[in-house]
């Protein structure tokens, strides 16, 4: 059984640094997309940032660019979020989740859409106070 567990949520002031990890277990294999997503209450999930599986790929949402950076540990099977500058606007639940198997081409892709994520954790709490 797969199993994604994010830890490294908090409250932090305005323009702090909080560092989300993600470990992933039971999982064979290699070839899928990594990615965190979050949710605010009363919105809908939003995509973050993701890494693919190929070629050190990484994608940020326009909200994040410049502040989150994104690290993908192969060997661990771990990904990590380093967010920094943070901001009101960034409070909500964040989720680590794994896509499906790769392959080809298809490697260097990082999907965005949640409902292409078949794996996810059970969230940790990101609150930023102004």
């Amino acid at each position: 059984q797969v199993q994604l567990v994010e830890s490294g949520g908090g409250l932090v002031q305005a323009g702090d640094s909080l560092r989300l990890s993600c470990a992933t277990s039971g999982r064979t294999g290699s070839g899928y997309p990594v990615a965190w997503f979050r949710q605010a209450p009363g919105r809908e999930r939003e995509f973050v940032s993701g890494h693919a599986w190929t070629g050190d790929r990484t994608l940020y949402a326009d909200s994040v660019k410049g502040r989150f950076t994104i690290f993908r540990d192969y060997a661990k099977n771990a990904v990590t979020l380093q967010m920094d500058s943070l901001r009101p606007e960034d409070t909500a639940v964040y989720y680590c989740a794994a896509g499906s198997y790769c392959s080809g081409y298809g490697c260097y892709n990082v999907p965005v859409l949640p409902t292409t994520y078949p794996y996810w954790g059970q969230g940790t709490q990101v609150t930023v106070s102004s």
